[in-house]
């Protein structure tokens, strides 16, 4: 007989805690005290928001070479200049079309990749802070808890089952067995990121795909520290063109960051047609170009890693609510590919 699963009870649950879900957690936690503040009963509470993040700590899933736009933080944390950790502001920009040997300066750098007001950043050190005054609203925040599964409920989604925990690699209970828990909630926000779970999962069996299928791209990423001076801090170039031919849609980035650091990487569509086409090997061969090499020689890698980006755009977002439920961030497709 399968053990009984501890039930909690809260008014919104937030599935992912990227900046997507932490953002959403703490305008409602805003929207709360602005509600309490007018007098309006009933009154409420944020201690009945939780945020669910399967990874051990905040920010431990996030990776991406990010250039922010500052306008959507500006409204959601108005003074967020004095303490969130922007790492330098864009300072120069620039595109250019790589050849096999050679690099062409576009004589004018197209409008979507303009970034001056804009600020290089850590998209991790940047949701640890977010998470920080999430935190402070009085939001519930649990880490290594990933959804298992949607609790279904007439027409609509009533909450989430966490997935059980002591479990062997064949799936079967261990001494240390845990069941999941049964987190139930009257809104349940599911913010998981690109291919999320529990987001196929409602998107196929309440058919909300969007007039197109999704596609995605995959980004590369790593991050070296170079030699002083190889690099400004603030200095922002795309690439278009080599290694990837002109059927493939996809770029790479090179951004300068404080410290003699340089966050660089290729973004490559996943519908190409050569099936022996590696993204990864794509991106090795990407660091031997001439303009590339130049930055990187008798530098030092720091981290490595890759994330899937969804690339549809406006046609290919899946309907974003249910009853009880919404669908945020990238599970979303809320993302300018350009």
């Amino acid at each position: 007989m399968p053990e009984a699963r501890e039930r909690l009870d809260a008014d919104v649950l937030i599935v992912g805690a990227g900046p997507a879900g932490l953002a959403c957690a703490l305008h409602l936690s805003r929207l709360i005290r602005q509600h309490n503040e007018s007098g309006n009963k009933p009154e409420l509470s944020a201690d009945n928001i939780y945020v669910l993040e399967k990874g051990r700590e905040i920010g431990a899933h996030q990776l991406s070479g990010a250039v922010m736009d500052p306008r959507g933080l500006a409204e959601l944390v108005p003074d967020f200049e004095k303490t969130a950790p922007l790492d330098t502001p864009v300072t120069d920009d620039a595109a250019y079309y790589l050849t096999s040997g050679g690099s062409w300066k576009l004589p004018i750098t197209p409008p979507p990749l303009r970034n001056h007001g804009n600020y290089i950043i850590s998209v991790s050190k940047m949701v640890k802070w977010l998470g920080g005054l999430v935190e402070q609203a009085g939001v519930n925040i649990f880490t290594q808890f990933a959804g298992a599964e949607l609790i279904y409920e007439g027409e609509g989604i009533a909450g989430v089952i966490t997935e059980d925990k002591g479990l062997s690699k064949d799936g079967k209970p261990k001494d240390n067995f845990t069941p999941g828990y049964e987190v139930r909630a009257r809104i349940t926000v599911l913010a998981e990121g690109p291919r999320g779970s529990l987001t196929k999962d409602l998107v196929a069996r309440k058919q909300l795909d969007g007039i197109n299928p999704q596609v995605y791209s995959i980004g590369v990423k790593e991050l070296w520290e170079v030699p002083a001076g190889r690099i400004a801090p603030g200095w922002v170039a795309h690439t278009l063109g080599w290694p990837l031919d002109s059927s493939m849609y996809g770029g790479g980035f090179i951004y300068g960051l404080r410290d003699n650091r340089v966050s660089l990487g290729l973004v490559t569509g996943l519908e190409y047609h050569n099936p022996r086409f590696d993204p990864h090997e794509a991106f090795q061969k990407y660091k031997t170009h001439p303009f590339v090499r130049r930055i990187l020689d008798g530098g030092k890698l720091v981290r490595y890693g890759a994330k899937t980006v969804p690339m549809g755009g406006w046609y290919s977002m899946p309907r974003t609510y249910v009853d009880g439920g919404l669908i945020i961030g990238d599970s979303a497709a809320f993302l300018n590919s350009q």
